[in-house]
């Protein structure tokens, strides 16, 4: 079943760091409003020479030394802060300016321990513009656009389950259902073509109108098999940016490699997959680099190699050589709309759950429905179940489907 692109949950990891980020940032606007508050506070910033001529007339109450902050409070009540030379003790400050303490009328103390906003400073001077272009990077990584991922592969990944789809979920295709049962075969048991030196087809075009069911047949081939499907528009190759369409086919056959045996599925093929030579670059266009990019992966397969790419197409005709040459894309499998037989047998599928009245038959359905495609007849069921549901009624009657044939 597919895998669903639900958020990834956060991990202990993310919410520490943001967390960490959140505090050294509180941590540094305190510091720095907390340098503004109390440089505001000491105004009175006076020279170290000052202190000496103090000392010497005694007008000193109390000296404190914090690093190489010399605060001083005269006897007058008079405060204002100093700085001594870095390196230098204030006792070799008093012996070299011949001070004695004695004049100093209460204490000079001189704090060993170092102030907290000192030790952080030299940190948050280095560790914060890189703290923060880490944290802008893991924003815009994980942002919807995914900026940094151009070159992955946007390939919808199906794994092996219980819940895959199989031939039985699709109706009709008879001939094409019989064809692509061996191409189960080949994954299921690679080793019974090898010993007979049996080459396995690399690739398979299925070619049909749209609304056929060749999306369908392709994840029933992957759920007999019960194998990896890998699915992927044509159109999800391209970008604006050139040489991402060739990293996201890179990408896209390594995955399926390393999960092999695999199945890719390339839907609308025809977008990337037209003859060259026909786009406005001449040959050089990002369109035809992706497609040479696609069939340089497919012959690159070796024989130990178990991955079959299928291409679903409407418009074969326009697709290029040197794509649907032996070799690469070998067989084309051909899914016309269905018959009587087959929208019979769509609309048994997809009328499982939706009560009718008994004067409707899924026969009368299908005759009066020539043309329609398998997803015309699963709309038109489900157009009729929601006029049913307007009109608040419990059944779903002949009008209601003649209404939605509309």
């Amino acid at each position: 079943m597919p895998k669903k692109n639900k958020a990834a949950p956060k991990l202990p990891g993310s919410i520490f760091t943001n967390v960490f980020f959140y505090v050294f940032l509180a941590i540094a606007i305190y510091l720095v409003f907390g340098t503004f508050l109390q440089t505001g506070i000491n105004k009175d910033v006076r020279p170290i020479s000052e202190v000496a001529v103090l000392i010497r007339e005694e007008k000193v109450q109390d000296i404190t030394v914090t690093g190489s902050d010399v605060n001083v409070l005269l006897k007058d009540g008079t405060a204002f802060v100093s700085k001594k030379e870095d390196g230098l003790s204030f006792d070799d400050f008093m012996a070299n300016n011949n001070l004695d303490a004695s004049k100093v009328f209460g204490k000079i103390e001189v704090k060993s321990k170092i102030a907290l906003d000192q030790i952080l400073s030299p940190i948050l001077m280095f560790g914060f513009p890189l703290l923060l272009v880490f944290f802008i990077y893991r924003q815009m990584k994980n942002a919807s656009g995914e900026i940094f991922s151009f070159g992955k592969s946007k390939a919808k990944v199906f794994s092996k389950g219980p819940q895959q789809v199989s031939f039985k979920d699709v109706g009709g295709c008879r001939e094409a259902k019989t064809e692509l049962m061996e191409i189960v075969d080949f994954l299921k048991n690679p080793e019974k073509y090898r010993k007979l030196g049996a080459r396995i087809p690399k690739g398979i075009l299925l070619v049909g109108a749209s609304g056929t069911g060749k999306t369908l047949l392709a994840k029933a081939i992957a759920g007999e098999a019960d194998v990896p499907f890998f699915s992927v528009a044509g159109s999800e190759f391209m970008e604006m940016l050139v040489g991402v369409g060739s990293s996201r086919a890179r990408d896209l056959f390594r995955m399926a490699k390393e999960a092999q045996p695999s199945l890719i599925f390339i839907d609308e093929i025809d977008a990337i997959g037209r003859q060259r030579g026909m786009g406005i670059g001449g040959g050089h266009d990002e369109r035809e680099q992706t497609l040479n990019q696609i069939l340089i992966e497919m012959d690159g397969f070796d024989a130990r190699t178990n991955v079959i790419v299928l291409g679903g197409t409407n418009r074969g005709d326009m697709l290029d050589p040197a794509l649907i040459r032996p070799g690469r894309f070998d067989r084309r499998v051909t899914i016309p709309l269905p018959d009587l037989e087959d929208r019979r047998e769509i609309l048994a599928i997809h009328a499982t759950g939706k009560p009718l009245a008994g004067d409707v038959t899924l026969d009368k359905i299908a005759k009066r429905t020539v043309g329609f495609s398998g997803a015309d007849l699963e709309n038109m069921l489900n157009e009729a179940a929601i006029l049913t549901a307007r009109e608040n009624r419990e059944v779903i009657t002949e009008r209601d489907l003649e209404e939605a044939t509309l």
